[in-house]
């Protein structure tokens, strides 16, 4: 027996959409045919004026940070458990990394703690939404407002989720998605910038175009496309953008299917929690989540470290999440922890993921069930 901790989605027609880029769309490059399909499903169904397909999450990050404008020296507010692309797009425009702890319940930023972090230097606030469940928007917001603060959501694990039946991504002034083969929807590499304010549109559109304002060459508005300003080539292929349609197209399928199993594991690891042994994760009220991850936590790191070995004896791959930014060599070089880290840490190691993707099958997950009673049947009997 081996299971995988991540299978990429594949719902069949991903193969013949990319041949049909090659073969009868002869547009392989950015922004062809499926790259406008893509943009028109999230535009319409993640409730955003615009999207961007870029290269990677990572790649949206970074234009949110660009129209940020961000200067050297203005900080930026973040949870230090995340990945290292959130900090590294801000720190690579300038600015001053401040962490702040997490909520224990959801492993997203204490909105609580947000405001003390506030100094002169901030400018923006970044909400990443982990695994797929909405940070306290509302607060985050109000927050941002009155502190005249922009507000980029990392929701590199949001698509198809939701805050009081607004879709994450579209609540801030940016939102990142990212189509990475570990999300619930993928182009192997790629990622989507969306923008709120429909001032920034020609702005991103020129920095995602290597600075240059071709994007309204093409569309007939100026009759020469020169470089304008600073940016890059963060367009995806066409081909990428191809194998994306696919899934979008079946993304109710995809996500229906990781709910039914996400609500399993719930049902079927209740006993345990009832009684004490692990966790489950935590859905407050108003977040409809996406069935991103399935995460339990153990006693502590020892406890997390055996847990984990004992499954990958059984041929299980379960793994921990984040490293916390702070206690990193960048981390400490670019940034700072506000107040003190009262669950940033104890909390992440006491987190393991389980395998859970598209189309898992019904023996692999029962496999999986049993092996996790096992293991604190074993843990009793010593």
């Amino acid at each position: 027996m081996s299971i995988a901790f991540n299978v990429p989605p594949y719902v069949g027609k991903e193969l013949d959409y990319v041949r049909q880029a090659v073969e009868v769309n002869h547009k392989i490059s950015g922004d062809g045919p499926f790259t406008g399909l893509c943009h028109k499903w999230i535009q319409e169904h993640c409730d955003t004026q615009k999207a961007l397909l870029t290269t990677s999450g990572t790649t949206a990050l970074e234009m949110a940070a660009l129209l940020c404008d961000i200067k050297p020296g203005d900080e930026v507010i973040l949870p230090s458990f995340t990945f290292s692309t959130t900090a590294t797009a801000f720190v690579l425009v300038g600015a001053k990394l401040v962490f702040v702890d997490v909520r224990p319940d959801t492993m997203n930023i204490d909105e609580k703690k947000i405001e003390r972090a506030i100094t002169e230097k901030t400018r923006v606030i970044v909400a990443v939404h982990y695994a797929g469940v909405s940070c306290e928007m509302d607060t985050i917001m109000r927050i941002a407002h009155e502190h005249n603060l922009l507000v980029v959501e990392d929701a590199a694990q949001g698509v198809m989720s939701s805050y009081k039946g607004k879709p994450l991504g579209s609540i801030g002034d940016f939102g990142c998605f990212s189509f990475h083969e570990t999300k619930n929807y993928s182009m192997g590499e790629g990622g989507a910038l969306l923008i709120k304010n429909s001032k920034y549109n020609d702005r991103a559109e020129i920095i995602r175009e290597k600075g240059t304002n071709r994007q309204r060459f093409l569309r007939g508005q100026v009759d020469k496309y020169t470089w304008e300003e600073y940016g890059s080539s963060y367009l995806p292929s066409d081909m990428n953008a191809a194998y994306l349609w696919a899934e979008l197209e079946e993304a109710d399928l995809i996500n229906d299917n990781r709910l039914k199993t996400w609500d399993t594991y719930y049902q079927a690891l209740l006993p345990l929690a009832s009684g004490g042994k692990l966790e489950l994760p935590v859905i407050p009220d108003g977040c409809k989540h996406n069935a991103h991850m399935f995460y339990v936590k153990l006693r502590d790191l020892e406890e997390r470290t055996s847990f984990i070995s004992y499954l990958k004896d059984r041929g299980i791959t379960s793994v921990f999440h984040y490293i916390p930014l702070h206690s990193s060599p960048a981390g400490m070089r670019f940034g700072h922890f506000d107040g003190d880290d009262q669950y940033t840490t104890s909390e992440s190691n006491r987190l393991a993921r389980l395998p859970l993707y598209f189309n898992l099958e019904k023996k692999d997950f029962d496999y999986i069930i049993s092996s996790i009673y096992s293991f604190f049947d074993s843990s009793a009997a010593c």
